[in-house]
């Protein structure tokens, strides 16, 4: 009687053992079709894309005819023959270590502004973030242009306090910053992550150095600077990011004049892609906007060992 029971417990073992196997199995395909959709749009849109234009990379290729492997002469053409990628490279940098900072600073103040205790404070913190809701849209690029013209609202308004008019967009030292300003103005996303680190810094650390008699500007650097520097790395590393990408504002605004002051590293991968159809060497220049992105990002992170504080002790 005990072998038959034996038996009967070790035959329900086994069949849940099956059961239980059928259920992982069938949770992991129903796991798979939700995430479906975005397996489909991350093979199609990203991973495909992103082989396709590493192999175009060592192409002569214009997207009508035959496609001709020749090896690293895209990237040899570019370092020692490509006048324009030079200059646009250099443009490129002036750009991102001008913008990004000031843009950051900018998000940083409005944000201590905005964590104070004021009348309508929920209304401001909605108008300084709708110009990052219009983003770096045409839209927004064909304003800052009529106001940045020569003739625009911006001298226009110069003029009624005696001021001279300042061709702010045909000055070649003056339209790169002119460009600059209108991505520093959309400052609303940092804003509204640096507001949330503030949030989460503890105000009885304040009232403790108060009774020490520290001063505000010794309680900024002493103890917003350190608590806010994680998401000061992530805004750095996102803007980065953000500003070497940049194209919309100098095809529409100054279409990379004057004299190509402007003119951006990716619209030089947009000319070379669509309007001179190299598209084998428009993808070699991708990829070295990639690498030079993956540089830098990586130089911040080396260094956020030495002045990113984590309160937990993390790293």
């Amino acid at each position: 009687m005990a072998d038959i029971r034996q038996g009967i417990k070790k035959h329900d073992e086994k069949k849940n053992k099956a059961v239980r196997s059928i259920y992982r199995k069938k949770s992991r395909y129903i796991g798979l079709v939700y995430i479906s959709p975005w397996l489909i749009g991350f093979f199609i849109f990203q991973l495909y894309p992103l082989i396709s234009s590493f192999v175009y990379s060592f192409m002569n290729f214009n997207m009508f005819d035959k496609r001709e492997f020749t090896g690293v002469q895209n990237y040899i053409y570019m370092f020692t023959k490509d006048e324009l990628f030079r200059k646009s490279l250099k443009v490129t940098f002036i750009y991102v270590f001008l913008s990004v900072p000031l843009k950051l600073v900018s998000a940083l103040l409005v944000a201590m502004l905005l964590n104070m205790k004021l009348k309508f404070v929920n209304f401001f913190r909605t108008v300084y973030y709708i110009p990052s809701i219009m983003g770096g849209s045409v839209a927004i690029s064909i304003l800052w242009k009529a106001m940045f013209m020569k003739e625009g609202y911006i001298n226009s308004l110069l003029s009624i306090f005696s001021i001279p008019a300042t061709n702010w967009l045909g000055n070649p030292s003056l339209a790169i910053y002119t460009l600059s300003s209108l991505v520093v103005w959309q400052f609303g996303s940092s804003m509204v992550i640096f507001l949330a680190g503030l949030k989460q810094i503890p105000p009885e650390l304040y009232e403790a150095c108060k009774v020490d008699g520290a001063s505000r500007l010794k309680m900024f650097f002493n103890i917003t600077l350190p608590l806010l520097s994680p998401i000061i790395f992530f805004n750095l590393i996102m803007q980065l990011i953000n500003a070497f990408q940049e194209f919309t504002g100098a095809l529409v605004i100054t279409n990379g004049g004057p004299v190509n002051a402007t003119y951006l590293y990716v619209l030089k991968v947009y000319e070379d892609g669509f309007r001179f159809f190299k598209m084998g060497y428009a993808s070699a220049l991708s990829w070295v906007l990639f690498f030079i992105i993956l540089i830098f990002t990586s130089l911040i992170f080396k260094s956020s060992t030495g002045w990113v504080y984590y309160t937990d002790g993390g790293k």
